[in-house]
């Protein structure tokens, strides 16, 4: 099994507990601000190898909502 079929593997179990309440996951303001701080020390070339690894679970963490709210859309639509 590969990584992107574990995320979609738990994205169906999440999308399939509450397909309504998954489409409206939306990270808070603080996780929004952090990400964008993240991003722009990465293109100013100044972050850390711990701030790379912080990036980076946000971004799979990001992987796993998107693909359990697309996955949440099609059992609403059904």
């Amino acid at each position: 099994m590969t990584i992107n079929q574990a995320f979609g593997d738990i994205a169906d179990v999440l999308a399939g507990l509450a397909p309504a309440i998954v489409v409206e996951i939306k990270a808070s303001t603080l996780i929004s601000q952090r990400v964008e701080v993240l991003v722009n020390r990465k293109k100013d070339g100044l972050i850390t190898y711990d701030e790379t690894l912080e990036l980076e679970r946000f971004l799979a963490l990001n992987m796993l909502i998107s693909l359990a709210k697309a996955r949440a859309r099609v059992l609403l639509a059904a």
